[in-house]
């Protein structure tokens, strides 16, 4: 494995550590973990089909991967709140059959994730995602047994925001001190819940948000690969 040069890492804020002593990791999982890219665009193509909008190209559909659904829907598509609503639910038909398994986990996280564990640190999945379908698709690529816990949203649309999940884990963690918390994720939305909740962020620019939307957010580290990730975890 190469080593990470220093310009692999950019700290987005002066007071960055020196030395990382992170003992639970909240772990975002579109995007960051796994890329999700065609079983979500193909379900939303699918949503929208169902509203008479034909959207052949998947790739304007990808600011769909990661914040919430229903907000995405009304955003991108000038849905109504009722209408989005059941954009999800046409959504959720095809993404429950066959969307949740156009999926791919990113070269090189199992064996981070492993890492991560035998190390003593304690894993946490924070998505947006609704938890019944997080838990099913980190149980379908044999993840489950690294994360102590899979946060994710409610079906009845509650619980979707990050800023919200990162802040029902840290509820149930009181004893552990937020500086030795942080979360790890590929979209702004990941970087402000954990700036909301007071603890450090890592954003992956191989993800989804882009290495300007990432900036803008001003995570804690920005981080280019799985193996620099990786690399920042174990770095002494």
């Amino acid at each position: 494995m190469p080593e990470m040069n220093e310009q692999d890492i950019f700290p987005a804020k002066e007071t960055h550590k020196l030395v990382l002593n992170y003992q639970v990791i909240l772990f975002d999982l579109d995007g960051t973990l796994t890329d999700p890219k065609i079983g979500i665009t193909k379900s939303v193509q699918y949503a929208l089909a169902k509203f008479n909008i034909n959207e052949p190209d998947l790739d304007k559909l990808i600011p769909f991967i990661g914040p919430p659904l229903v907000e995405s829907f009304q955003e991108f598509y000038s849905l109504s709140r009722t209408e989005a609503d059941v954009a999800v639910t046409y959504y959720r038909e095809y993404f429950t059959q066959s969307g949740m398994y156009e999926n791919a986990v990113y070269p090189g996280i199992k064996e981070m994730l492993a890492k991560l564990v035998d190390a003593g640190k304690k894993l946490i999945i924070a998505t947006s995602k609704p938890t019944i379908f997080s838990e099913k698709i980190l149980e379908y690529f044999g993840m489950t047994s690294f994360f102590k816990v899979i946060v994710g949203s409610n079906l009845d649309g509650s619980r979707i925001h990050k800023t919200e999940i990162i802040d029902y884990i840290l509820s149930d963690i009181p004893h552990i001190a937020r500086e030795s918390i942080v979360m790890v994720g590929d979209r702004k939305h990941d970087i402000i819940g954990a700036q909301n909740n007071g603890i450090d962020s890592i954003a992956v620019s191989y993800g989804y948000g882009g290495l300007e939307e990432l900036q803008q957010a001003g995570p804690t580290f920005i981080i280019s690969s799985v193996n620099d990730l990786e690399q920042l975890f174990t770095r002494k």
